[in-house]
């Protein structure tokens, strides 16, 4: 399989899985994080689900070619949440794991930055094959490491003035 789409209803259902998965694993945590721009509404509904806040780490690596190659990676020096600060047991939360270098990575960051912390499990939808790093909890692990379509790409080409002329077809205003 060169490339996997996924519509929004099965994003979702995916979203929930994980979330779920983390459930039945017994786990707890205390904290969660999610890695901005991919993990964001993967974080989003699973801070919702488990009544949690959610914290934001901005995290990138694919910028070239519209977003399709990967690049040298860029952590924020900042998290975004409100109140406290990254304590205990934390759920790391990013929408895949291609080669594995962005959540090693994170991960380096975080124990060198939040002491404070003192156990890091990551959570993802999918698990490509080709990743050096093994989430503890993902939904699909793909063998043949397919481009995946998120839902959402959609927006990536669109600016403002192809989205305008798209609801205006749509008989949107």
């Amino acid at each position: 399989m060169k490339d996997l789409y996924v519509s929004w209803d099965e994003y979702h259902r995916l979203v929930e899985r994980l979330a779920l998965a983390v459930h039945e694993s017994g786990w707890r945590f205390d904290s969660l994080l999610c890695l901005a721009r991919g993990g964001l509404r993967v974080g989003d509904v699973i801070s919702r689900i488990y009544d949690r806040p959610l914290a934001i780490l901005a995290a990138s690596s694919y910028r070239a070619a519209a977003g399709t190659e990967q690049g040298s990676l860029d952590i924020g020096e900042f998290i975004t949440m409100t109140g406290g600060s990254l304590t205990g047991n934390l759920l790391l939360i990013d929408d895949l794991v291609d080669s594995g270098v962005t959540l090693t990575r994170v991960i380096e960051h975080l124990r060198q930055r939040y002491p404070a912390i003192t156990e890091v499990r990551t959570g993802v939808i999918w698990f490509k094959a080709c990743s050096t790093f093994r989430p503890d909890f993902f939904v699909q692990h793909l063998p043949t490491n397919p481009w995946i379509h998120q839902p959402f790409e959609v927006y990536d080409a669109m600016g403002p003035e192809k989205l305008a002329a798209r609801l205006r077809s749509q008989g949107g205003d």
